[in-house]
């Protein structure tokens, strides 16, 4: 069963929160004001928010400026993960992977099955790493939002998490550009 080791000091992690939309504004950004206090009531710190409209290569561009960032460890984004002509959200994070982390996408649909039952399947959450920067996509809604955040991202993201966590793996996400 998971835990905590408590005898590890908490390491805070720095987050980029992504709101996807072409209707939100900082005035009703409300997934994003969700994602901003889970992740600061968790003891991490919100290192930079932005909210780009639900086009390609705008994510893409927004995505590439925070993983060149040495300041951000991981960008979270909500809005766009859905069916319709607009949602592009998965598209442009899966374009930017140099690894896709298939078990995020697939553990935020069972938990979501859990609260919206069969509708989960028109959410195409999803999760990689790219330059060292981990990458989760969620829905657009503030439950959505509670939901990954609650149930995975909370835990992978605490360093004393065990038997593991994201955390830990973070000094070890640039091997491949090392020199040989």
């Amino acid at each position: 069963m998971p835990r905590l080791d408590e005898k590890q000091p908490f390491l805070a992690v720095n987050i980029a929160v992504l709101t996807i939309s072409d209707t939100r504004s900082a005035a009703d950004d409300t997934s994003g004001d969700t994602l901003a206090e889970l992740i600061t009531a968790a003891g991490h710190r919100v290192a930079a928010r932005q909210i780009v409209r639900d086009d390609r290569d705008s994510i893409v561009a927004q995505l590439r400026a925070w993983i060149a960032d040495p300041m951000i460890d991981v960008v979270i984004s909500t809005g766009g993960t859905g069916v319709t002509g607009r949602d592009v959200t998965p598209e442009a994070f899966q374009s930017v992977y140099e690894k896709e982390i298939a078990g995020f996408g697939e553990l935020f649909r069972w938990l979501s099955y859990q609260k919206v039952g069969t509708s989960t399947i028109q959410s195409r959450a999803t999760g990689g790493v790219a330059g060292g920067t981990y990458l989760f996509a969620l829905p657009g809604s503030p439950g959505a939002c509670r939901d990954g955040w609650e149930g995975i991202l909370v835990h992978q993201l605490d360093n004393r998490h065990r038997p593991c966590n994201l955390v830990e793996l973070m000094p070890r996400l640039k091997e491949h550009l090392k020199p040989g």
